[in-house]
């Protein structure tokens, strides 16, 4: 089994500028963090974007849609940020013979109390385990894309 990573940018890929007191988005950090837990699968990277979701637009959906459905591998990991994940989720519409899965981050994976580490090896590991469809893997849950939304207040994703 081969997973490809498709990153987006997002919370999770963000570099904090100390000088500017600002955040920018960065390299991905997918392929240092599978190093570092040592995980022995095949993948790849391909960084499509690297926008804040919430700069998203419909063309950069559509990119991403294309981007899956012309991927040859049948297991996809999108990187995504939290703000609009659920929505290109649903933009990708009905995949029939992949197993789509988002994850993203609430802080960036290359601070220290980051969500990031965590959220991409559950999203491996249920990549691994889930039909084929498009899901959102946060906070150790496993979501229908089309049944899920972001709780800000509560920096977590729930049910519809």
């Amino acid at each position: 089994m081969h997973i490809h990573i498709l990153t987006t940018g997002g919370t999770f890929d963000k570099i904090y500028h100390d000088a500017l007191s600002e955040f920018a988005i960065g390299e991905p950090m997918a392929s240092e963090l599978l190093q570092e837990a040592g995980v022995n699968l095949s993948y790849s990277v391909d960084s499509l974007l690297k926008k804040d979701s919430l700069e998203l637009t419909d063309v950069d959906r559509e990119l991403l849609r294309k981007q899956v459905y012309n991927s040859p591998h049948q297991h996809i990991l999108i990187i995504h940020g939290t703000d609009t994940m659920s929505l290109s989720a649903q933009h990708l519409g009905t995949v029939t013979n992949k197993t789509v899965v988002f994850t993203g981050a609430m802080q960036p994976a290359r601070m220290r109390k980051s969500d990031a580490p965590f959220n991409l090896g559950f999203a491996i590991g249920v990549l691994q385990c889930l039909d084929s469809g498009i899901y959102i893997a946060m906070n150790g849950q496993i979501f229908n894309a089309d049944n899920v939304q972001k709780n800000r207040s509560m920096s977590r994703f729930e049910t519809l």
